[in-house]
């Protein structure tokens, strides 16, 4: 067990785990950021999605050790001053989610996808996300929202 100083949402937060513990553990178990979500621990569903240094990743596979100073984001951490960020805005106006289960990493991964690529087009959307299971099969709702999201639509 060591000690960690994790660069969370915009705070410094210390934990102590293993190294070997894996990102969504620590986040759920030890800091009770329950919005990332285990789906299949094998980084395959997307449900675990988080912000490490604005890049999507799948924190069932990243270990806590390996975490260093980056900067992580989780679902909790997009909302400034009480607004939702315009990608969530965008999901809850587009209702591109019926269970919830996936839509923080869905949510999470659109970021990215917008950071990267403000206008990406539908193809680039869809190749984006592929990764991203949504059980529910709302997929045409989440395209719709992360084009809502890239044209402002979303404020």
């Amino acid at each position: 067990m060591r000690e960690f100083v994790l660069h969370i949402n915009g705070s410094h937060v210390s934990v102590t785990a293993s190294p070997e513990e894996s990102l969504l553990s620590v986040l759920r178990d030890h800091l009770k950021l329950t919005g990332t979500h285990y789906g299949c621990g094998e980084g395959q569903c997307g449900a675990c999605t988080v912000l490490l240094d604005g890049v999507a990743t799948r924190s069932c596979l990243t270990p806590v050790g390996g975490v260093g100073d980056t900067q992580i984001v989780t679902i909790e951490g997009l909302e400034q001053n009480g607004r939702l960020s315009p990608v969530q805005q965008a999901f809850l106006d587009e209702g591109a989610f019926q269970c919830g289960y996936c839509t923080s990493g869905m949510i999470l991964n659109a970021v990215s996808l917008l950071r990267k690529t403000p206008h990406p087009t539908d193809q680039q959307i869809v190749a984006s996300m592929n990764g991203n299971i949504c059980r529910c099969g709302t997929y045409p709702r989440i395209v719709a929202a992360i084009r809502r999201a890239a044209d402002g639509a979303a404020q």
